[in-house]
This record gives C-alpha cells, structure tokens and sequence, in this order.
C-alpha cells in the first residue's frame, strides 16, 4: 500500500515534466515561426510583381523610382526632419534584418527605437498595407541590390537570428 502513494507522485512528477517540455517547444516552435514569419523573399516572383505595385503607390515618391532616396538624406531639413533614404545600395537600409525592416515599415521607427517622441516623415503603415505587402514592397527593395549586397544582407539576418536564440 505505502507504493501506491510513491508510484501516483512519480506519475504525476512525469506528467507535469511533460507538460512543461511541451509548452516549452511549443513556445520555441512559434518563436522560430514568428521570426521567419516576416522574411523576405527576393527571389518569389508573386511578392516581385505585388512589392514593385505597392513600391511605385506607396515608396517611390519620397525614395525615388530607383530606390535613389532624396538628395542630402543625412541632413535634416528646415523641418527637422531627415529626408528620405535611398533603398539601394547607397543606402543603409540593407543594415538592417528583415525584422527590423518591417517593424520600421509596419509600426515607424519611433516604436522600433522606443522614442515616441521621435519625429519622422515616414508614414506607420499598419493599417495601410498588410504584413505580406509589407514583405513584397521589402522583398522587392531588396531585390534591386547587387548580389554582394544582398549576400552581406543575408548575413545580417542570420547573425540577427543568433541573437534572438541566445
């Protein structure tokens, strides 16, 4: 009889191990989906055709047809502001992870870096454009850099994933 009570311990002890392991690769299981869930896709010609769409509505005006930005882009303006980057491989968008690129694109940049107060003329699109446009339009951005900026691109995010596992 005194086994009974040690083998319904030992069960549950297991059980709830069980559970554990499996809420903790559950939770790493999405933590890895969500990370990969904004990468782009430069090489996808449906994002390509969409990207080049909402680029030319939404983008080209203030970054410029090519992605040339707007002259003196490191500079702020008599409005304090600073013009708008380039977007191709002048640019410093390439700097940064595909996350980084969609959080600034989907929330701005004030969010991103945590200063509210932060002023920019770069308009928050979430509410304007959807998280797969928002990967088109970067899918297609990053398209139009040369393969060397792209492979160093590449790196980034890998390193940028690192980061997160650790």
């Amino acid at each position: 009889m005194a086994r009974k009570p040690l083998v319904l311990a030992t069960a549950g002890l297991l059980t709830l191990l069980l559970v554990a392991g499996m809420g903790y690769f559950s939770l790493r299981a999405s933590e890895s989906q969500a990370s990969s869930l904004h990468s782009l896709r430069p090489d996808d010609p449906q994002a390509l055709r969409v990207g080049a769409r909402i680029y030319a509505q939404q983008c080209a005006a203030c970054h410029g047809a090519r992605g040339e930005g707007q002259p003196d882009w490191r500079e702020r303006g008599p409005d304090g502001l600073l013009p708008a980057p380039p977007h191709d491989a002048s640019g410093h968008t390439w700097h940064h992870p595909d996350e980084q690129l969609f959080a600034i694109t989907k929330q701005g940049l004030a969010r991103l870096i945590k200063q509210p107060d932060y002023r920019t003329a770069m308009p928050v699109y979430d509410g304007v454009l959807n998280d797969d446009e928002i990967v088109a339009v970067l899918s297609w951005i990053k398209a139009q850099w040369p393969p060397e900026v792209r492979q160093r691109h590449d790196a980034i995010n890998v390193e940028y994933r690192k980061s997160l596992s650790r």
